[in-house]
Parts: structure tokens; C-alpha cells; sequence
């Protein structure tokens, strides 16, 4: 009975295994396997042993170009969307008639993606036309040309990063929901402000909710790609490589020049960055996330 209980169990899993096996571990194990040859898509898989990765780290200006662009990215889009969200969440946390329209309205820009949310950015950012340097001009402000100054590219995207946090946005509001009232009462009744309780309470009651946004928007942030494929001059990360981000380098190798075994390296490289980085918010977390039952392992 035990058994035939077991080779239901696996059975039932059957589709999920053959799915991780086939789409992804072995992918993985191929990608590996390419990043140590010359794998042109077509012809050549030879080995080259870590010719690929010495090239990268040596030969490739291109490689540490996009690095910096993408944690110059990651380390403002991350902090700057979090705290918005979190904002955001408190607002909406109001007892205010029609809380459930405007919750609507700002969860709105979440659901929307694709080319089509980016082809209208371009225009809101279009230096003398686009609303939004209309806007700054009601205020006596000269906007910057957004997409064609290099020294504000990456800051338009991570201003329009904003724009989307509603994600995020109502998994902090729906744990500023779960917070015990009880503990808000016995905060007033020891003469607590709304900051001290703000401190003391609500921000330590939400922090496992802010540790999975960060490490999760810490992950999606160095996987930034359709936004500077769409945006940047002719899909190349331009101008004058500003938007070349990780993946749209790694993109170009494997795609435009069919480089897929320096492409292949290039992406183990990424997913070890990104790995380092997320056991090092694991490791840290148990110092500042605070569970409601005690356990901060």
C-alpha cells in the first residue's frame, strides 16, 4: 500500500519533473556545457575551456559597461520602488470613501507591459513634446531629454519603473492589513505617535513582505532587458552605450553576432552575481525581519 502510494504521489508530479528536466535543468546543464566552447548556433561547438570567461573579465569593455549600468539600475530602481510601494500601501490603507476605486487606479499600471507601455513612455518622455518636461515647465523647470542624454537614460527608466508598483504595492497593503488592531490600541494607550507606532509596529510587522520584494525586485532588476531593447537607439543600448544593460549585451552576443557560447558564459556569470547576492540578503535577513510568531530563522 505504502508503495502504491508513493507511485501515485510520483505520478501525479510526473508532469512537473518531466517539465524541470526538460525545459529547464537541461538547458541549464546545456548552457554550462556551451559557455566553455565556441558554439556559433550553426556550426562550431568546440572546447575552449575558460577562454570565454577570460575574454569576458580581459578583452570585453562592452562586458563591464553593462555590469555597472545594471546595478547602476538595480541599486536606485530597488530602494526608490520599495519605499514607493510602501508609500503607497499607506495611502491606500485609509479609511476613505472610494478606497477601492483608487486602489484600482494604481494597481492599473501593474497589469499593463509590453512594447506598447514603453512606446507610450517614449513619448511622455519626448524632450519637447512629451508631457512630462510639459509638466516640469509649469514650474519654471527645463526637462532633460530623457532618452537621448546619456546622463538620464537610466534615470527615465527608473523614473518609469515607478510608475508600476502596484505589484508590489498590494502585497504591503494587504500585510498592512493583517497587522493585530490590538496592537495599534495598547501603542495609543502607552501615549505612542503615529511615527512611533509607524516604527515600532507597522514597519517590523511588514518586514518578511519587504524582504521578498527586495530580493525579488533585486533579481528581476539585473534581468532588466525589453525596456532598453525598445528604448535605446536601434535595440543597441545606445546612446553611447547607456543602456546597455546586462542582458541586452548578453542579447547582442548570442543574437546579432551568434556568439552563443560567450553568450552562454556571459549568462552563468549573471547567475552567479545574482545568486551571491541573494544569500547575502538570506544571510542577513534574521538581523531585521521579524516574523509574528517569534522565528527569525
Amino acid at each position: 500500500m505504502r508503495r502504491k502510494e508513493e507511485l501515485q504521489g510520483y505520478l501525479f508530479l510526473s508532469p512537473w519533473l518531466i517539465g524541470f528536466v526538460c525545459l529547464t535543468a537541461g538547458p541549464m546543464l546545456f548552457s554550462l556545457y556551451g559557455s566553455f566552447t565556441n558554439y556559433d548556433v550553426t556550426s562550431k561547438m568546440d572546447f575552449i575551456g575558460l577562454d570565454n570567461y577570460i575574454r569576458m573579465f580581459t578583452n570585453d569593455d562592452l562586458f563591464w559597461i553593462s555590469l555597472w549600468n545594471t546595478i547602476y539600475y538595480v541599486l536606485f530602481s530597488v530602494p526608490l520602488t520599495t519605499v514607493g510601494a510602501i508609500v503607497l500601501a499607506l495611502l491606500l490603507n485609509q479609511g476613505v470613501p472610494g478606497m477601492r476605486l483608487y486602489r484600482t487606479i494604481f494597481y492599473l499600471p501593474a497589469v499593463l507591459s509590453g512594447v506598447g507601455v514603453y512606446l507610450l513612455w517614449m513619448q511622455l518622455l519626448a524632450p519637447s513634446t512629451g508631457l512630462v518636461n510639459h509638466f516640469l515647465g509649469l514650474f519654471g523647470i527645463e526637462g532633460p531629454a530623457w532618452l537621448t542624454d546619456p546622463a538620464w537614460t537610466k534615470n527615465a527608466l527608473i523614473f518609469m519603473k515607478m510608475w508600476s508598483v502596484g505589484g508590489s504595492m498590494l502585497l504591503y497593503l494587504a500585510s498592512l492589513q493583517g497587522v493585530p488592531k490590538s496592537l495599534y490600541e495598547a501603542a495609543e494607550i502607552d501615549g505612542a505617535n503615529a511615527i512611533q507606532r509607524f516604527f515600532h509596529i507597522t514597519l517590523p510587522m511588514i518586514t518578511p513582505v519587504i524582504f521578498f520584494d527586495i530580493v525579488t525586485s533585486l533579481i528581476y532588476g539585473f534581468q532588466i532587458f525589453q525596456e532598453a531593447y525598445v528604448m535605446s537607439d536601434n535595440g543597441d543600448g545606445g546612446p553611447v552605450n547607456s543602456l546597455l544593460f546586462y542582458n541586452l549585451h548578453m542579447w547582442n552576443k548570442a543574437f546579432e553576432v551568434f556568439d552563443m557560447g560567450y553568450a552562454m558564459a556571459l549568462s552563468w556569470v549573471l547567475f552567479v552575481v545574482v545568486l551571491i547576492l541573494t544569500l547575502i540578503n538570506l544571510k542577513l535577513a534574521p538581523r531585521w525581519v521579524h516574523y509574528e510568531g517569534g522565528d527569525e530563522s
